[in-house]
């Protein structure tokens, strides 16, 4: 399938993956316009705010795009309806294999776990990106929201994708690596580690504290919000890390499958994805 064609496909998809909170809205990217102002806000926050080295390339565009871009559909939260506050990136299973792959597969073995659950549609998120003066419960909840009317409008079974900590030491985050595989280790069934092609230098154990030296206190403090959401909303992590030197990040595998998904959040944002689609003022959930 071409950019080409799945463009006009999520153009059609932004009718109905919509929601209001506020001032702010969520709706699916729909024009090259979108596209290259998202790109410019996620060069901001990853390669200006954080840790991320651009290429030359990148550094003449002040663009964050790969080669994903094209074949993803874009989620954003806009304040007005103009100016985005957030986005996310979705990548669709069923695209990704008529294309290059997914993204994570750069960095985790996912191929056993897609042959392992063959009957289920996979649903790969990735880029998350929120500019910092909208870094509130209300754009997290508008994130959520879509990317849950986009997971139920595709028929999608499984989420998935990268999370990661900032920074390339993984002693300066033993406590949240070693929380993670104690507490959220993915079963069996949904176990994925690192790519094996990877250089055994950029692959990192989780477990590195016994389950009786974690100070859950400091594990948390380690844990970016990102991952503490996942984690209450019900996902699972894989059973290693891998180091980005690009981003500048330590990255772990997120699994959700929907029979994980926490009751009260599916009763919070409804099994049809209808708490946000009339436009109203509701507060965001604890």
């Amino acid at each position: 399938m071409t950019a080409l064609l799945e463009k006009s496909t999520y153009t059609q998809a932004a009718e109905t993956v919509s929601g209001n909170l506020g001032k702010l809205s969520v709706r699916l990217a729909n024009s090259d316009m979108e596209i290259r102002k998202l790109q410019a806000l996620r060069y901001d926050v990853f390669y200006n705010e954080m840790s991320a080295v651009p290429s030359l390339a990148q550094r003449f565009s002040k663009l964050d795009k790969d080669e994903f871009d094209a074949i993803c559909d874009h989620l954003l939260v806009l304040e007005d309806k103009r100016n985005i506050a957030g986005t996310y990136r979705l990548l669709r299973q069923e695209i990704a294999e008529q294309n290059q792959g997914f993204y994570t597969a750069q960095e985790f073995d996912i191929a056993p776990l897609l042959e392992r659950h063959k009957s289920k549609k996979f649903l790969e998120l990735g880029r998350s990106c929120v500019r910092p003066e909208f870094r509130t419960k209300r754009t997290i909840e508008l994130l959520w929201h879509g990317t849950w009317s986009y997971f139920l409008q595709h028929n999608c079974d499984v989420m998935f994708g990268c999370a990661s900590f900032s920074g390339t030491d993984p002693d300066a985050i033993a406590q949240g690596l070693s929380y993670l595989h104690h507490n959220f280790r993915a079963s069996d069934e949904w176990q994925i580690g690192a790519y094996p092609g990877l250089a055994p230098e950029k692959i990192i154990e989780m477990n590195r504290l016994p389950a009786d030296q974690l100070d859950t206190r400091a594990a948390l403090r380690n844990l970016p919000p990102l991952i503490k959401g996942y984690l209450r909303v019900g996902a699972m992590v894989g059973s290693q890390a891998v180091l980005d030197e690009h981003f500048g990040t330590i990255d772990v595998l997120i699994i959700l499958p929907v029979e994980n998904i926490a009751p009260r959040y599916l009763n919070y944002y409804g099994v049809d994805a209808s708490r946000h689609k009339s436009a109203g003022d509701m507060s965001a959930i604890a």
